[in-house]
């Protein structure tokens, strides 16, 4: 159990994910953070599981703070979920770019227009009150929890429990 009394999963390899990717639901408390401000805050998110990565979180269009960020020209595609669209995030004296992407016409409706964070891009991402770790690398944007293992693509990531 977390500190928020939400049963978390019991822990779990990232080659027991499967290809193509899973969507689950999840209702963990999930906030991104960067300086003093809360870029995104929600207990309604979904994680997407695919083999050797660790999860990537998304928030709902509504659970996000768009005044802070600013659409990018970025855009990329995934074979599974679709043509991705970027914001980059302006603060007062930064502008950070491609901080998080959303599909607006995702293969899945079930993620269309929600927003997931790169956690290496923002001062601290949160799953059930655990700061996680960024995957590494620039690409991908997987959260890794202490219930995920790896190792994890793009980077040498956790070996062990």
């Amino acid at each position: 159990m977390s500190e928020f009394n939400v049963p978390l999963p019991a822990r779990e390899s990232v080659w027991d994910y499967p290809r193509p990717p899973r969507l689950e639901a999840v209702d963990w408390p999930l906030k991104v953070v960067h300086g003093a401000r809360i870029l995104a805050e929600t207990s309604t998110g979904v994680r997407v599981l695919e083999t050797s990565h660790p999860p990537c979180f998304y928030f709902p269009p509504d659970a996000v703070d768009f005044d802070c960020l600013e659409p990018s020209p970025t855009r990329t595609f995934c074979e599974w979920k679709g043509q991705a669209r970027y914001w980059h995030l302006r603060t007062a004296g930064e502008l950070i770019r491609d901080v998080c992407w959303a599909y607006p016409d995702p293969k899945d409706d079930r993620i269309r227009d929600y927003v997931s964070f790169y956690a290496g891009r923002v001062e601290a991402c949160y799953v059930a009150g655990e700061r996680i770790r960024p995957q590494d690398g620039d690409f991908y944007g997987g959260w890794i929890t202490s219930w995920v293992a790896g190792p994890f693509k793009g980077g040498p990531g956790t070996r062990g429990w």
